[in-house]
Formats: C-alpha cells, structure tokens, sequence
C-alpha cells in the first residue's frame, strides 16, 4: 500500500484577518436565510403567493446545500480550493441578484436553489481549509470561533433584515448579501489563495469519490463524531424554525423583540465558545464535548416540561442552556471529526455539511409536522436529537482514552 502522503508545511499563524474569511465563507449561506426571514410578510404580499408557500425558498436552499457539498468536497481535493471558493463565491453573488430581480415566486426559489450551490461551497471549503492550516489546538480554536460566527449569522440577521425591508424593501436583502459574496472573494484573492499542497490532492473519480464517502461512512473516527455534531446542528436549526411561531404567534412578541431575542442568543454562544479551547486544554476535549452535550440535554428537558404554552423567562432559560451547551460540542466534534483525515479534507467536509444539513432538514419539517403546539414540539425534537447525540458520542470518550481515535493534538497529550 502507498504510504500516505503528508502535507511538512509549517502552519501560518492564527491572525485575526484569517479568522475573519474562514467564519465569512462558513456563515455565508446562514446569513442568507435567516436574513430574510423578517421579509416573508412583504415577499409574500409582493409576490403574490401564500406566506407558508414561501416555506419552499428555506426547503429547496437547504436540498441544494446538502447536495451540493457532496461534488464540492471532493473536486476541492483534486483540483484545490482557491478555484472553487471564487467559483462558488461568484456563483452565489448571480443567485442572490436572481433573487432580488425575481417577479415571481418560483423564479425565487430557482434564485435560492443558485444560491444555496455557491454557499455550499464557501462553507464546506471554509473547513477544509481550516484543515489544511491547522491541526491539533490550533484547529479546535479556529472551528470554535467558525462556529461562533455562524451562530452569530443567524442571530443577528433578523434584524439586519427588518430594518433593510423596512427602509429600502425586501429586495435590497439579496442586494447585499451579493456585495458581502464579492468582497468576500476579493479578500480570500488577495489574503488567503491556495492552501492545498500538491501532493496532497487526490483525483475525482467518481469511483474514488464513492469509495471514499464509503470508507469515511463506516470509519468510527469520522461518522460518531459528525453525527453528534450534526444532530446538535439539526436541533439548532428547528430552533431558529420554530421560535418565530413561539415567540410572536403564542408569546406575543413584536418582529423587533423577535429579533433582539435572535441577537441575544449570540452572546450565548459566543461566551461558550471562547471557554472551548481552555476546558479542553484542562479536561480533556471529548470530555468537554460530552458536557456540553449533557448541558444541552438538561435544556431540552426543561422545555419538554413546561408544555406548549411555556412562560417566556422560562423558556429562553432552556433554550440558554440548549445553546450553552451546544456552544461547547460543535467545535470540539468538528475538529475531532475533521482531524484524522487531512489527506482528504475536502471529502470529510462535504460529507459532514451533508450529514448537518440533511439533519437540519429534518428537524425543521418536524417542527412543522407534528401536531403539538410548536413549543413542545420543539422540546422534543430537541430531547431526542441531543439525547441521540450523548448515546453516539460516549463512545468517542473511551476511544479517545484508550488511544482507537488518533486525532493529533485534539486531546492533549496527558490524555491519550
């Protein structure tokens, strides 16, 4: 067997400039739909269709992401990344200026279909380069303040969106989310560029493709860890579905407190992330990895016992502690899935988004399927998917401990 090629580069360091692209092109496609979700009314209205009908617009993004990553992934690794990320980049900019012209419904929705191909890339690729850079504590630092800003898009989005639709129209979203895609190409043309050496890129066969997902799909050191984290993630997103319907339907919020709550929810994350790197130096990262699923656990069992009509402080309690919680196993997972497969990093990445966005999919058609009210919908969506999450990853901690899971630098030396 061929000895595995090894990428002696030395890392660059961790400025602040790299960090800033890395968490653009990973929250691109987040900031693109939660930032037009305050809209719907006004889409709706100007369009012509029925508010729920415009439900196809975050269905159909969310289809072509997950798909899409599964080509991305692999091309990247054959050809390199800097091709694709301006490609894609370019890509979504065209999407978004669909959108923001569409007369109709459907010509939207093949807009956000556009959309959603040029996303996939920025994220998957966001990464995969992260993986080509960085290894060990440097990579959970660089993956936990990603995750941060993707967190952060959501949140703060909203209200991004409710004062551009009211000032200058619902269009003018898609506008600037285009501007944001084009310098976000000309900062990674002019700052970051290739970052896959050569002799680490593998050829896009579509048997080798197959046969890599395939390997990857039943590798213990990849498939526990992403599905942990994509279940977390799919809790994530059926939050963000859900708490407009709770929030201003049965709790009487207006769209501005609505999106102050989204803004709030930031700090949460935020304040959890930054303890990520420090917890798994002391802890160990599995460990804390477990923890913060437990903690996002314990909220999801709060909210299941308030019931569907919970009182506000109550259930943004919960939910702090669902995000809490959620803050602390994203980054870690992340890198603990990413890490032992540097020599496909583009494949590993695609795979993983797919798993996340597949997830997602799924738990936010729940919330609009079952027939609970949303609030206790949400509640139990969350207690099955991080429940789901604890029983897959226990596993990854004895692992770790007695040395299965080679993930260099992830879990410090003290505790391999």
């Amino acid at each position: 067997m061929a000895e595995a090629r090894q990428d002696t580069r030395q890392s660059p360091p961790l400025t602040a400039a790299r960090l800033a692209l890395l968490a653009g092109l990973a929250a691109l496609g987040a900031l693109a739909t939660n930032i037009m979700l305050p809209a719907f009314p006004a889409m709706a209205q100007d369009l012509g269709a029925a508010p729920q009908a415009l439900s196809w617009t975050l269905s159909v993004f969310f289809i072509v992401f997950a798909i899409g990553q599964l080509a991305i992934g692999p091309l990247s690794d054959a050809i390199g990344r800097a091709p694709l990320v301006l490609g894609g980049l370019a890509v979504f900019a065209a999407g978004s200026l669909i959108c923001a012209f569409a007369p109709s419904l459907p010509l939207l929705i093949a807009g956000r279909a556009v959309q959603a191909l040029g996303a996939c890339a920025a994220s998957v690729l966001a990464r995969a380069i992260a993986r080509d850079l960085y290894h060990g504590p440097a990579l959970t630092r660089v993956l936990s303040l990603v995750m941060i800003a993707m967190a952060a898009a959501p949140g703060f989005s909203p209200a991004l969106g409710a004062g551009m639709t009211a000032l200058l129209g619902w269009r003018s979203i898609f506008v600037l989310v285009a501007l944001a895609a084009l310098l976000l190409a000309v900062y990674y043309h002019r700052g970051a560029g290739e970052t896959l050496a050569a002799n680490l890129r593998r050829p896009a066969r579509i048997a080798a493709v197959a046969r890599t997902y395939g390997l990857l799909a039943v590798d213990k050191r990849f498939i526990r860890p992403a599905l942990t984290v994509s279940l977390i993630i799919g809790c994530l997103y059926s939050f963000f579905g859900a708490a407009p319907a709770i929030l201003v339907g049965a709790m009487g919020f207006s769209p501005t407190e609505l999106s102050v709550f989204f803004a709030a929810t930031v700090l949460v994350v935020f304040g959890s992330g930054l303890m990520t790197g420090w917890l798994a130096a002391r802890w160990g990262a599995a460990r804390v990895g477990m923890a913060g699923i437990l903690i996002a656990t314990s909220g999801s069992i709060w909210l299941v016992a308030q019931g569907g009509a919970p009182a506000p402080i109550a259930f943004m309690a919960a939910v702090t502690l669902f995000l809490g919680g959620m803050g602390l196993i994203n980054p870690i997972g992340s890198a603990i899935t990413l890490e032992p497969f540097g020599d496909r990093a583009g494949a590993a990445s695609a795979l993983f988004g797919f798993v996340q966005m597949a997830l997602a999919a799924i738990g936010t058609a729940l919330i609009g399927a079952l027939p609970t009210p949303p609030a206790l919908t949400l509640g139990w969506v969350l207690l099955f998917g991080t429940t789901g999450a604890a029983i897959i990853f226990y596993p990854v901690i004895a692992a770790v401990r007695n040395a299965e899971i080679v993930c260099a630098d992830v879990v410090p030396t003290a505790q391999r």
